[in-house]
Order: C-alpha cells, then structure tokens, then sequence
C-alpha cells in the first residue's frame, strides 16, 4: 500500500514541477494589473473546479500569507443563481449570464476547468470576451479553454486529479504573487564584501572588517526612504574552517552598530555557509537566501533591488525579479543607492 501511495505521490509531484512558471508569473501579473485598476476578478468552475473558485475567491478577499486589504473578487458558483439560471434557461448559461451581470471591461474572468471542454465555461469565457474582459484558463492538456482565453494555465496532464492538484497549488502561488505585488514591502538585498566593505579574503577578525566610506549614511537613506535593507553573503571560509560562526555574528554585529551610529539600520542578515563545491540552494547566484527573506518579510521583489560587485550578485537579482545593481571602484555604493532612490519602480 504505502508503494502505490508513493506512487501518486511521486505521479503529481512529476506534473506540477511541469508547470510552467512563467505563466504563472504573467496570470499573476495581469491580476495584479487588475486589482490595481479597481477591477475585480471573477472566477468560476464545476463540481470540484467550483470549490476551487470559491476557495480562490475567498483567498483574494480574505488574505493568503499576511494581512493586507481586501482585494476585490467573487465566484460565481453560489447555488441560488446557478439554479434559478439552470431551470429556466439552461445549464449551459449559469455561468454566462452571470458574467453578463457581473463584468465589466478590464476586469479578469478566470474559469476553471478539468477536461477544458466544460460548455457553460466556455460561453462564459466568450461572453467575457465580448465584453472586454480579460480571460484566464486553468484547464489540462486537453479540450479547448486553453486555446480561447487570454492567458491560459495548462496543468501538463490528461488525468482529472493531477489537473486538479495542479491549478490548485498554482491558485496558490498565483494569490500570493498578487498579494505581494500590491502590498509587499520594497526592499534592497546587498552583498557585503567588495559591496559595502572592503573584502578581507576569509576575514577572522572583526578588527579587520571595515565599511567603505558613507555606507552606513547611504543605508540610513534607504530606511527612510522606506526600503527594508537586508544582506545576502556568501561566507564559505565557515565551512571551509577559516572562521567560526561565532566570529561571523561578532562581524556583523560590529557592522551593525556602526551602521546604527548613523541612524541607519540592517533589517536582517542572510549567509551561506557553505563550500562552492556542496551544491547547496542558498550560495549565490542560487536564491535559496533571498527566497527566505522574501518569505519572512513579505517582500515586493518587483519594487526592489539588489546591490552587488559580483555577477553572481546580478544573476542572483535577476533570479529574484529584483532589478539589480552591479557596483565597482568606480560606482559605489553609494552611488547605486542614489540610482535606487532616484528609479520610478
């Protein structure tokens, strides 16, 4: 029992690492669009896709990770309408003449359907059109949703409970990416040797760490400014025994309260311990370190930089969807502070 089990385990794991993530991204970002313009998102399905409209909904007006103003969206799966609307036009409307009631241009309409053939979402979905509504699809390799809306999520599956596990997490993923972008905070992840301090090749000694020349001034108008600033290091001289992480902490808190000297703050501090050669997902340009900052202080990364000397540094932004900065000799830190306060995003 348990190898069958781990059987389907594995069978839906293999599907949704499928998925694509960039249209994910994009469905996320025209939410995101319509949710800013005042419009509201409109979602339906059937049976266990009607669940999920309803679940998607609520997650939309309620709140996904963190509290946060409501964001406007309805499902249209309450069961007096559909009803009403199926005994006496037909069932094939339930969903349509709600849209006609409901929507309005540039407002989204997403419908939800396993075998994408559904026909009340598929009238729907052309009503929408009609109407100017932007149109969004979760559907399964098959039927024809995917071909006529929008922007369409096509879970890479043929079986109805992979489909469905598939659109569900990606809902998910979907609701916290909009989350973020409208109410996230902006941020700025800075590297720190060659970045803000003259780099000390495995330094071992707080001594021997120094900040760069109006650092911690240019920190202080990143924390007014209203950004969160949070630095990403590499530090395999632990891993390596150049230094202890006893001796990494006693580094950081000198540079904190130099920092702090000038009114300025760091927001937290993310390292990677390990030795190039481990494979590990938090050295950069791997995002393991900035994914978990995001995480932990619910971060826009579309209104947020990253500042480094490196081009593992850009890479590691780009990975994020932060805009990154490159600094040199010649284009400081402080100057790429200036460019962060000066950018419109």
């Amino acid at each position: 029992m348990n190898d069958i089990i781990s059987s389907e385990l594995k069978e839906s794991a293999d599907v949704i690492q499928r998925i694509d993530p960039g249209m994910v991204n994009r469905i996320a970002d025209v939410l995101t669009d319509v949710v800013r313009n005042g419009k509201r998102i409109i979602f339906m399905g059937n049976g266990g896709s009607s669940a999920d409209a309803q679940h998607m909904a609520a997650e939309f007006t309620g709140k996904y990770l963190f509290d946060r103003p409501p964001m406007p969206a309805i499902s249209l799966s309450a069961i007096a309408p559909m009803s009403a609307i199926g005994n006496d036009y037909s069932f094939d409307l339930v969903f349509k003449r709600q849209v006609l009631a409901h929507a309005g241009k540039g407002d989204a309409v997403v419908g939800i359907s396993t075998s994408g053939n559904s026909k009340n979402i598929v009238e729907a979905l052309k009503a929408a059109k009609e109407i100017g509504a932007v149109t969004i699809s979760f559907t399964g390799q098959g039927g024809i949703i995917k071909d006529m809306a929008d922007h369409a999520l096509v879970i890479p599956s043929m079986e109805t409970p992979r489909i469905q596990e598939g659109y569900f997490l990606a809902g998910h993923i979907i609701c916290g990416l909009v989350e973020r972008n409208m109410f996230g905070k902006k941020a700025v992840l800075i590297d720190r040797d060659d970045t803000i301090a003259k780099d000390v090749p495995y330094c071992d000694d707080p001594s021997k760490f120094v900040l760069y020349d109006n650092v911690p001034k240019s920190i202080k108008k990143l924390n007014d400014a209203g950004y969160l600033v949070i630095l990403v290091t590499n530090q395999s001289g632990i891993s390596r025994g150049k230094f202890s992480e006893d001796t990494l902490n006693a580094i950081h808190n000198k540079m904190t309260s130099e920092i702090k000297k000038a009114g300025g703050r760091i927001d937290d501090i993310f390292f990677c311990p390990h030795h190039p050669d481990d494979g590990c997902g938090c050295r950069k340009p791997m995002t393991g370190m900035g994914v978990e900052a995001i995480s932990k202080h619910k971060i826009n990364v579309k209104a947020s930089f990253m500042i480094g000397n490196s081009d593992s540094d850009v890479e590691f932004g780009k990975r994020l969807g932060c805009k990154p900065i490159k600094v040199d000799e010649k284009f400081t830190f402080a100057d790429a502070v200036d460019t962060v306060l000066n950018s419109r995003i």
